[in-house]
């Protein structure tokens, strides 16, 4: 299979980043936060996933980045995009540079998964690698450059096992660390979660904000859609920070402040930098007792579609241009909060929200009243109205995460559940190469791409993926638990020969 991506076993290192995350000094930024009265900020997501490929037998193939598959059949539907592909998972490494020079504040949040970073590994791309790098290190360049963390194999949220959503997350930040350095990795500070997807069923969005916390996020991207004032209500006002607010069955509440994504995903929004031209429109407000910059953000594929490949270059080049020491700036949301939080405002002070849909189970529902409860009113829920759904939910209304994949669901649950029992249970070592394989598989099975083309050869690639991961787990540590049994009932047989002459020389 090849070298395997250095994303586990840094516990420690992971542990001292969260650690040593410091707050961000506004004198530093460059903005005057003081005078501006709105602001606007964009994410790029970037992700490619990881396939069986690498080969014209399926049950054989390697498993490759989809970018090489591209590139290597440049002749087949889309594929002659690839090239252009690369250039666009490289360029911010050029542009902001380049507006720097030119006394500009230029400004970016960037979305990398862990399946494309290993994609580049494989593939020797040094350019690109050599390109995020500088975007993550350099003095300048960090300043105006936030990367955000997200799940290593593009996982969605509210349709994975809670400990494998986890895995994912602290993988993503061992890559990123291993990739980048580990002090880079403690600028990390957003979560953007994949397909935005954030999950309703109260124990399962619990964990999700549970994880973030415990991995050292301050903030998270969601999608408008996905979420509900208290009283069940859409968001009055989305432009400046909310707190996501998450109370499991048991009644234990866990928290994180979100930053509010408007209107649906089309990369147009940010392709033609309209998250800034909204702003414009824009004035402080009274919140608090406090005149707030409201901040319009949007987050949107970097390289995909015809928009980002082509017109988003000269489009970002020009705002930045006219945004730069301008009364309206793009920035990026950790120095915005940063400022907020120097006016003296604090997590509790936001308006709450919580995952939709969960208002109208709480009317039915005490959170507190335990895990069978909640699961006896959620199917009498749904008995009384099939289209309330615990699925969560995401950027998109019309394509379902679990609806369809059932032939693929069985052996991703199969593969997590032998993960979970022969791995994780077994206190195995993150340090060992059989626990990064098990988790490659995992992991990579669980990618979003293949329950999101409906049922055909994407669903195949992740079938494959967990066939493999399913072997490999029974293969190898069953083989592994039956020497351990092996060697105990020799030292058991050992024991017993040698006690009596232990008791006679004891004597």
């Amino acid at each position: 299979m090849g070298e395997l991506p250095v994303f586990c076993g840094k516990e420690k290192e992971l542990k001292e980043a969260i650690q040593k995350q410091e707050k961000i000094t506004l004198d530093t930024t460059g903005i005057d936060f003081e005078q501006i009265k709105s602001a606007a900020s964009i994410a790029l997501h970037m992700h490619q996933p990881l396939i069986p490929a690498g080969g014209t037998d399926l049950r054989s193939a390697r498993i490759i980045s989809n970018l090489q598959f591209m590139l290597e059949h440049l002749g087949e539907g889309d594929n002659h995009n690839a090239p252009v592909f690369q250039w666009c998972y490289q360029r911010m490494g050029k542009f902001i540079p380049e507006l720097l020079s030119q006394n500009k504040q230029p400004r970016v949040m960037l979305d990398y998964s862990g399946c494309l970073l290993y994609g580049f590994e494989q593939m020797r791309s040094r350019d690109i690698l050599d390109a995020l790098n500088t975007l993550a290190n350099d003095t300048a360049c960090r300043k105006a450059t936030e990367f955000l963390g997200t799940a290593w194999g593009h996982t969605v949220a509210p349709s994975t096992p809670i400990q494998d959503f986890r895995l994912h997350v602290e993988a993503w930040q061992q890559h990123f660390g291993s990739l980048f350095g580990f002090e880079a990795l403690s600028r990390v500070r957003g979560f953007s979660p994949p397909e935005m997807a954030l999950p309703n069923h109260p124990d399962v969005a619990y964990a999700f904000v549970r994880t973030l916390l415990d991995c050292g996020y301050k903030w998270v991207l969601v999608q408008e859609h996905t979420v509900e004032r208290p009283d069940g209500h859409p968001l009055s006002f989305k432009h400046i920070p909310h707190r996501l607010v998450c109370v499991n069955a048991n009644g234990e509440v866990a928290s994180i402040i979100a930053i509010i994504k408007t209107q649906g995903s089309d990369t147009k929004l940010v392709g033609q930098m309209q998250p800034w031209y909204e702003a414009k429109g824009l004035n402080r407000i009274q919140f608090c007792g406090k005149a707030l910059p409201p901040l319009v953000t949007q987050i949107a594929d970097g390289e995909n579609g015809g928009v980002m490949m082509n017109e988003f270059p000269s489009k970002y080049f020009e705002v930045i241009r006219e945004s730069s020491y301008s009364p309206t700036p793009v920035v990026n949301v950790s120095e915005y909060l940063a400022y907020l939080e120097q006016l003296g405002l604090k997590q509790e002070d936001y308006p709450p929200i919580q995952p939709i849909h969960q208002h109208y189970l709480f009317q039915k529902f005490e959170p507190g009243d335990g895990t069978r409860k909640l699961s006896e009113t959620i199917v009498k829920i749904k008995e009384e109205n099939p289209r309330f759904s615990m699925e969560g939910g995401s950027w998109t209304n019309n394509i379902s995460w679990v609806k369809g994949y059932g032939d693929l669901l069985g052996p991703m649950e199969r593969l997590s559940s032998l993960f979970y029992e022969k791995v994780l249970q077994k206190g195995i070592s993150s340090n060992e190469e059989k626990y990064r394989q098990a988790l490659f598989y995992l992991l990579v099975s669980e990618t979003s791409c293949f329950r999101y083309w409906g049922t055909g050869l994407w669903t195949e690639y992740g079938k494959e993926i967990c066939r493999r991961g399913i072997e490999f787990i029974e293969k190898i540590f069953r083989k592994n638990s039956s020497f351990i049994k092996t060697l105990r009932g020799y030292f058991k047989r050992f024991s017993l020969l040698c006690r009596p002459c232990l008791y006679h020389s004891s004597r």
